[in-house]
């Protein structure tokens, strides 16, 4: 069973201390001046054709301290320009921003809890061995399932699909290998519904966006927000624009555990400040200060260190960039061109999203987002200089590298 890896007195007091109400009223101490070579780095990716567009945006000491968009939203059928406002298919941010959140709010309710076998409350995924994977294991991709079953299980629709998954023989033992997967959370996204009665996207809704005011955040986009999107690819000689780009979570009706949410950066700067105040955000609190302790606290896993619903120091850290020390933050990244970052040892979140995939599928993102990370933490002139928690003692190395 994967343990939590101990942390020091600053990371926990981050959490348990941060003020319930808005901004401090103290300016954030950054240097202008360095967040003005973001601009450099994000054009020589343009330049090289790495991504047609992002939008970046850095929280610091609870204030929005950099946003800017770049580049283009679309290239084809016609060019169109970025703005700051575009919504993103945020492709693998869904799992913690909608999914490992929704989690963690039914374990508050005392509806759940981590140490649960999945098979208790769905006891048809129980067969073939995986009567033992429990929550946490799904959550930290140690539950011994594969990465991704074949596209061609899903194509007679979303019962059928989860009946597939169900009859699913596990790869490894639960516990013994990390083991990146989206058929992990697909069923994170069912156990959700099967606790709370309602669809993910209904309950995520209701106790997440809703109450943070993150009106742009949803799954399947109504008409109006979709003219913001940043269209993918091609789908059926039409262009994704608005609908979901993975294969899986658009075979399930576009809402599903591992992929499927859209957003904005100024929705998720909500979502990021909500964390680093505890919880809370605007008086309104979706987390309790403890369970945003236990969800972002690292826990050793085979190879590397994750959190609930987080990446905090594997092969899949790169958008940490070089300076945020490694195993104190948590973030993640999405297939689509995504990503987030956020240091609790500083108050900051770093925040990149594109539609990288856009027009060919070839956009590679991978470097610029370490380099933009490198770039926000090089202008914070107000974090301790002390280190926090032990560093591992060599980069882990995960058995499954992967673009998200």
């Amino acid at each position: 069973m994967p343990r939590p890896c101990l942390a020091v007195a600053f990371f926990t007091i981050a959490f348990l201390t941060a003020p319930a109400s808005a901004a401090d009223s103290t300016p954030a101490a950054v240097d202008s001046d360095r967040l003005a070579r973001i601009d450099a780095v994000v054009q020589a990716a343009l330049d090289r054709k790495e991504l047609p567009g992002a939008v970046i945006l850095i929280v610091h000491r609870n204030e929005v301290v950099f946003r800017k968009a770049y580049g283009r939203r679309a290239l084809k059928p016609d060019p169109v320009e970025m703005t700051p406002d575009t919504i993103f298919d945020l492709a693998s941010l869904t799992k913690p921003v909608a999914t490992a959140t929704s989690l963690m709010i039914l374990v508050e309710q005392a509806k759940l809890s981590l140490s649960d076998r999945v098979a208790k409350h769905w006891p048809a995924f129980g067969e073939k061995g995986k009567d033992k994977i429990t929550v946490e294991q799904l959550l930290l991709h140690t539950s011994g399932l594969m990465a991704d079953n074949d596209v061609a299980d899903y194509k007679d629709g979303k019962d059928k699909a989860l009946e597939r998954i169900a009859a699913l023989t596990p790869q490894s033992e639960p516990g013994a290998k990390f083991v990146y997967s989206d058929v992990g959370y697909i069923v994170l996204g069912e156990l959700v519904e099967h606790i709370a009665g309602v669809p993910l996207d209904d309950f995520a809704t209701k106790n997440i966006f809703d109450p943070l005011g993150m009106r742009d955040t949803t799954y399947r986009p109504k008409e109006s927000p979709k003219d913001r999107a940043a269209p993918t690819e091609l789908r059926d000689e039409k262009w994704i624009q608005g609908e979901v780009h993975d294969p899986r979570a658009y075979a399930l009706g576009g809402v599903a555990g591992h992929a499927g949410l859209f957003s904005t950066a100024d929705d998720l700067a909500i979502f990021a400040r909500m964390l680093l105040q505890g919880g809370v955000h605007n008086r309104k609190r979706i987390l309790a200060p403890l369970t945003v302790r236990l969800m972002t606290s690292p826990r050793e896993v085979p190879g590397g260190l994750r959190a609930l619903g987080w990446d905090v120091q594997t092969a899949f850290s790169s958008n940490r960039g070089e300076l945020f020390p490694r195993g104190e933050g948590f973030g993640h990244t999405g297939f689509t061109g995504t990503s987030i970052w956020i240091d609790p040892g500083s108050d900051t979140a770093v925040i990149f999203l594109s539609n990288r995939v856009h027009p060919d599928g070839k956009g590679n993102v991978t470097k610029l987002r370490g380099q933009i990370a490198t770039l926000a933490a090089a202008a914070l002139l107000d974090v301790p200089t002390k280190p926090g928690r032990p560093l591992p003692t060599s980069p882990p190395q995960p058995p499954n590298p992967s673009p998200h």
